[in-house]
């Protein structure tokens, strides 16, 4: 049997694909949120300034404020209320920026995946770590795709972010479904954790920064580095075979019902 499924599962139907944001529909992390952070550091006249090897690290912790107050504690820092608020600001108005200049990318095959997924009447819906602010400035670039999301969830939901499951729980809650018919599409440990904890299969497409996910392959339903487009086929590390290097509608179902 697959890890993380129930025999239950084995009649299941899938219902709704839970997707994570960054590093996962997109490339949106170090060209992106990293240079939006470091002009809102600038203008705050903060002493910090992420090059793309410390943010990697940076990314260890699971939210952008939290990854903030540890850098700022390493410094002998410490950020008040208003200030964390001030900087978030900024940087949410910085990050739009940096979309709507083209500077992020939506990773292989998730366009393909969202239109096949909407079309086979399956919900979509987006369950991240990050504010509402800044999943709205990724999708107002593409608005045919946003539409094929039934719902959004983010860290302002919630009070707990990943890895805690409360995102997930609230996800199912929303979408009116039980997690037996569901499907969470991740690439951190902070996101597998949370999907597993809601009792939600997990598939991965890793991150390379995400270095100590290599060792809890075996806890996902499947591993790829991505989706798969016809001409860029993805790669696997784990799971189920993938035809022709291109994870489909069936795939999903087949890795729900246990492969």
């Amino acid at each position: 049997m697959v890890p993380g499924l129930s025999g239950g599962r084995l009649m299941a139907t899938l219902n709704v694909v839970f997707w994570d944001v960054d590093g996962t529909l997109a490339d949106t992390e170090m060209d992106g949120h990293r240079p939006a952070f470091n002009r809102a550091f600038a203008e705050l006249g903060l002493p910090l300034h992420w090059d793309r090897l410390e943010y990697a690290k940076r990314l260890e912790i699971p939210g952008g404020l939290r990854r903030v107050q540890q850098a700022c504690a390493e410094l002998g820092l410490s950020l008040n209320h208003d200030q964390l608020q001030q900087l978030r600001e900024r940087k949410r108005l910085h990050y739009s920026e940096e979309i709507e200049a083209g500077a992020v990318g939506w990773r292989p095959g998730v366009k393909r995946l969202l239109s096949s997924l909407s079309h086979a009447g399956i919900q979509n819906w987006i369950v991240t770590s990050s504010g509402r602010a800044s999943v709205e400035a990724l999708l107002s670039v593409s608005p045919e795709d946003k539409s094929k999301f039934s719902g959004i969830i983010t860290a302002d939901d919630v009070q707990n972010g990943k890895p805690a499951p409360d995102l997930y729980q609230l996800a199912v809650s929303r979408a009116g479904v039980s997690a037996d018919d569901c499907l969470a599409i991740e690439d951190s440990l902070a996101g597998l954790d949370s999907a597993l904890g809601a009792g939600l299969p997990c598939l991965l497409t890793p991150s390379p920064w995400e270095k100590e996910l290599l060792r809890r392959f075996n806890d996902a339903v499947a591993v790829v580095n991505h989706l798969g487009e016809p001409d860029q086929p993805c790669r696997q590390s784990a799971g189920p075979t993938c035809t022709e290097g291109l994870v489909t509608v069936k795939y999903l179902q087949d890795l729900l019902r246990g492969g």
